[in-house]
């Protein structure tokens, strides 16, 4: 049984990358800003997993400049499998740029 939950952890994590890699090479050549810097300074914002907590100042900083309205069309479901989009949409918020009520990000629709 270990083995099994190591190989899941193990190809989960090669997923996850995967789409990572491809999701920030595809939207830093079609949006503005830095996405690259979004995906560091803000990943332990928008987990799944975890409570939503205010985001650092370095994430906001990073927020503050990228086109989230053109992150927000490039959104997969495999980003999505991993990423909390009502998280994403609450550091918007708290940073001070919101995204627009009614407007969607991935499939989420921001209150």
């Amino acid at each position: 049984m270990a083995i099994f939950n190591s190989r899941f952890v193990y190809f989960a994590i090669v997923v996850f990358s995967f789409s990572v890699i491809v999701f920030n090479d595809s939207v830093s050549a079609q949006c503005q800003g830095d996405v690259q810097g979004l995906m560091q300074q803000c990943a332990r914002y928008v987990q799944k997993s975890g409570p939503m907590i205010q985001p650092s100042p370095g994430c906001c900083g990073v927020v503050k400049n990228v086109d989230l309205p053109c992150v927000c069309g490039h959104i997969t479901t495999e980003v999505e499998g991993v990423i909390s989009m009502e998280k994403a949409a609450f550091i918007a918020q708290a940073c001070g740029k919101p995204l627009a009520h009614g407007s969607q990000c991935g499939s989420y629709v921001v209150p």
